[in-house]
């Protein structure tokens, strides 16, 4: 995967993850809460991973 599709699947898992998290607090389900904070986590790591690649890519191509 490249930094670009990285980032994008971060920001859809953040998202997605926001999204279980606010119907699990309005259903009272601390399962769907916890479901979303993991994929919220899990876009977090994405978002990381793209930027790093951007980073490392950066570097070499100034070398």
């Amino acid at each position: 995967m490249g930094s670009t599709s990285d980032k994008i699947s971060g920001a859809a898992n953040k998202m997605a993850g926001n999204v279980k998290q606010a119907a699990g607090k309005a259903t009272d389900s601390k399962k769907m809460e916890a479901e979303g904070k993991a994929q919220e986590l899990k876009g977090d790591v994405q978002s990381a991973k793209g930027k790093a690649k951007d980073a490392v890519k950066k570097v070499v191509d100034k070398a």
